[in-house]
């Protein structure tokens, strides 16, 4: 039983269905239509900024490497596996910093890449403005990575659930868990309108309603999801043919498919509002939008289309959580940010898991249990 069906739990009925298993994908709304259709796609290949506005707690960077780039070795296959265009683009990337900390953060980051077997290339301001001339007076120094890109959001998920489909697994949207409960050596789920389903294994992969399924089968999960927000502006000739980040602020640009500029970088939205669509803030919008006109000055004359807010499963240390949850065998969950890169590696990594196989990388240090929180007594009684 997979429980939610953004674009971890498709994946992961794909990986399922495809090795052979009986696999039940349920969801409380439509597939696919939360944080996974929300995000940006992109392809974070090489070193991510570790914080976005907002954002308490530093990722770390190092650790996440050896993840990207077995994700990014699995990116090259999911078109041919799922037998469908994702719109998967390695357009790369140049990761910019606008100050002397940031450019040794550049530095560093570029050593931490050469070891985790990431090319990279450390440009100073000049360098950079010759590579991609779009890039403002205050860029001092990129890194530039020919990994670096994006797919369609809206088009993998759906992919990977006709191809799990293919393989035999069910999907029931608008489907609410109602109940998790212990029955024998498994679990028991009761979903939307249907009756019970017995299953020896339940994933957990509910995005930033995580810590809330859990909670049914009395596990507390320290979680704190957030809402982020996208901007896009009207369409455009091909102006920007790379992924541009910033190493030092919460900044992502691209030019799309369509022509539109998707800018993000993980800016808040007012509140998140796990019952409904979360409000954007204004704040944010003018922000993020300042910061790109900055470093890019050809976005000051586009006109913003749109923008919208996401929820995003963060957890409290701002790391990915996967594995069996200690305690409650059989209970797997994932999620976390950066989920989107991770997909196809979290897809594969919880079929293993869920067959008590060795996973493809090292997650012993990503599992929930660094996030259980002990039930007080009066919450006991």
């Amino acid at each position: 039983m997979v429980i939610g069906a953004g674009v971890l739990g498709a994946a992961a009925a794909f990986h399922l269905a495809r090795a052979g298993h009986r696999v039940i994908v349920v969801d409380r709304g439509a597939p696919g239509r939360e944080g996974s259709g929300t995000t940006a796609g992109n392809l974070h290949v090489q070193a991510v900024h570790t914080r976005r506005p907002g954002q308490e707690v530093p990722l770390d960077s190092a650790r996440f490497l050896p993840l990207q780039r077995a994700a990014s070795d699995r990116w090259e296959k999911v078109e041919a596996e799922l037998d469908a265009s994702v719109e998967l683009r390695r357009s790369g990337g140049f990761t910019i910093a606008e100050t002397p900390e940031q450019r040794a953060e550049l530095i560093a980051k570029h050593a931490w890449e050469e070891r985790a077997g990431i090319a990279t290339e450390v440009l100073d301001g000049d360098g950079a403005r010759a590579a991609l001339p779009l890039l403002g007076p205050t860029v001092t120094a990129a890194t530039w990575c020919p990994l670096d890109g994006y797919a369609n959001p809206l088009l993998t998920t759906p992919a990977y659930l006709a191809a799990a489909v293919r393989h035999g697994a069910q999907v029931r949207p608008f489907s609410p868990v109602r109940a998790v409960e212990r029955s024998g050596s498994g679990w028991r789920v009761t979903a939307g309108t249907d009756a019970p389903i017995e299953t020896p294994r339940v994933l957990d992969v509910a995005g930033p309603w995580l810590g809330e399924i859990a909670a049914l089968a009395g596990i507390r999960l320290a979680m704190t999801p957030v809402a982020i927000q996208m901007h896009v502006t009207v369409r455009l000739p091909e102006t920007l043919r790379h992924l541009v980040q910033h190493i030092g602020e919460g900044l992502s640009v691209k030019q799309v498919t369509a022509g539109n500029l998707l800018v993000g970088g993980g800016w808040p939205a007012r509140r998140f509002d796990p019952d409904g669509r979360s409000p954007i803030s204004a704040a944010s919008v003018l922000g993020n939008m300042a910061q790109a006109a900055r470093v890019l000055p050809f976005v000051r004359e586009l006109r913003l289309l749109r923008a919208w807010a996401g929820p995003l499963a963060a957890t409290p240390d701002e790391m990915p959580v996967i594995g069996e949850v200690p305690g409650a065998p059989g209970f797997l969950v994932a999620g976390g940010t950066y989920a989107f890169t991770f997909a196809p590696l979290w897809g594969e990594t919880l079929r293993c898991l869920a067959e008590g196989t060795a996973p493809p990388v090292d997650v012993h240090d990503l599992g929930p249990d660094r996030l259980i929180t002990p039930v007080s007594f009066e919450e006991a009684r």
